[in-house]
């Protein structure tokens, strides 16, 4: 796994519970493959949307606080 080369303050408090939610992706994942259960697959992408929509959040503030 490569590490962050670039990390703003305010990212800094974003970055576990961002490497989280992206295990829990994959856990998800899995578990759709174990299972077929389209639940896992269901959810999984409603953390997708959150993670991108978290992102995009941060990159705005951080251009608001250039």
């Amino acid at each position: 796994m490569s590490s962050r080369t670039f990390n703003t303050p305010h990212r800094e408090n974003w970055n576990a519970p961002i490497h989280n939610i992206l295990k829990a992706i994959d856990n998800h994942t899995q578990e759709y493959f174990k299972s077929g259960d389209t639940w896992h697959l269901e959810k999984a992408e409603t953390l997708r949307k959150y993670v991108s929509e978290l992102k995009t959040w941060i990159h705005k503030v951080e251009k608001e606080n250039l």
